[in-house]
């Protein structure tokens, strides 16, 4: 089953990894972010190899955003970030898994300083959306 990974944060200035441009981030010492950064990589390696790994996107600076709305008069668009979020998309990760656990063990992987990790079973036709 398809899952997608949705990686939230809000980096100042925005950049990636988001974790070394959160407040929460910054206050790790280097050696902490070079760990983290090893340990990503080995799941990176690990999931790729296993073919759990679909595909990922890293996203760019929310104020480059469009926002598109409708209304009765037609489609509205607003620029950049959707003004109420505290925290905004800054990537995701599509993974295939046999299981629900699998999915679970890996987008826990995914928590970083500073952002929040959403796990979300991905849709498809005729579907059910648990």
């Amino acid at each position: 089953m398809k899952y997608v990974i949705l990686i939230h944060a809000n980096p100042d200035p925005w950049g990636h990894p988001t974790s070394i441009y959160t407040a929460e981030g910054r206050a790790l010492p280097p050696e902490h972010h070079e760990e983290m950064d090893r340990q990503f990589e080995a799941l990176l390696a690990e999931i790729s190899a296993s073919g759990e790994l679909v595909t990922a996107e890293a996203l760019a600076d929310p104020a480059a955003a469009t926002l598109y709305g409708w209304s009765t008069e037609g489609h509205l668009a607003t620029e950049g970030p959707y003004a109420e979020a505290k925290e905004h998309l800054a990537g995701f990760f599509i993974i295939d898994c046999g299981s629900r656990k699998r999915a679970e063990e890996i987008a826990a992987q995914f928590a970083q300083p500073g952002g929040m990790v959403e796990l979300r079973p991905v849709m498809w036709p005729g579907g059910d959306d648990q």
